[in-house]
């Protein structure tokens, strides 16, 4: 996998300078073999703007309107719930000015971010004796991650509806996404569309291929970067 995402990463040096048909060449050349031998499913990585990457696990990039965006909170929870977006916007806001780190190196410093503390989410559905872990589906149908309930409690994890000061955008996982400040991006779930209260922690995506299971930035995946600011 560390192989793969490094030559997806030497296309994006190119694929950075060039436009039009250069653009259309570079990634039939540099990108369609790295995607016709990932077993992964990965299948971009192209810059999105803003200093980050693009990322797709499925082929296809999912969409929601505003309007049509749903949220389900489920499992060991006392009030099942479902969250439109104006619902989301009407609880308490919470905002953050932090790091995004992606575990394979790159960084996006000081972005803004506000949404719903999950915490306060939690609250709001009530969360059973019995529950020691929250799970995140994505409405791409394939990605999906876990925290421990602990880490789910922390104030820097949100239900993301604003990023970069203004609404996610669909290439950044909106219009809902999952921001974890204290761990690397592939914790952050785009195009959140779960949530579930469960009895223990359940591998996600990146986990099944061999992605820490906690992932602080700094000290995990084998890195040594800098704490997250």
């Amino acid at each position: 996998m560390g192989r793969r995402v490094v030559l997806g990463m030497l296309g994006l040096g190119a694929v950075g300078v060039v436009t039009g048909r250069r653009l259309a060449d570079l990634e039939s050349r540099v990108l369609a073999p790295i995607q016709s031998r990932d077993p992964t499913g990965l299948t971009s990585l192209l810059p999105a703007g803003a200093g980050f990457r693009f990322y797709s696990v499925t082929g296809t990039v999912p969409h929601r309107t505003a309007t049509g965006y749903r949220l389900t909170v489920r499992g060991l929870v006392d009030r099942p719930a479902t969250f439109t977006l104006d619902d989301l916007h009407r609880m308490p806001q919470t905002r953050l000015i932090r790091d995004f780190q992606c575990v394979t190196g790159w960084r996006v410093p000081r972005v803004h971010w506000a949404g719903v503390a999950l915490p306060d989410l939690l609250d709001a559905v009530g969360v059973s004796p019995r529950a020691q872990a929250v799970r995140f589906t994505s409405f791409d149908g394939s990605y999906s991650e876990s925290l421990t309930l602990a880490q789910g409690r922390r104030r820097d994890v949100l239900v993301a509806t604003t990023m970069l000061d203004r609404p996610v955008t669909r290439d950044h996982g909106g219009p809902v996404r999952l921001y974890v400040a204290p761990m690397y991006g592939y914790k952050s779930l785009k195009w959140l569309a779960g949530i579930e209260l469960t009895s223990s922690v359940q591998a996600g995506y990146w986990e099944h291929r061999g992605y820490d299971t906690d992932a602080w930035v700094g000290r995990s995946n084998g890195q040594q970067d800098a704490p997250i600011t």
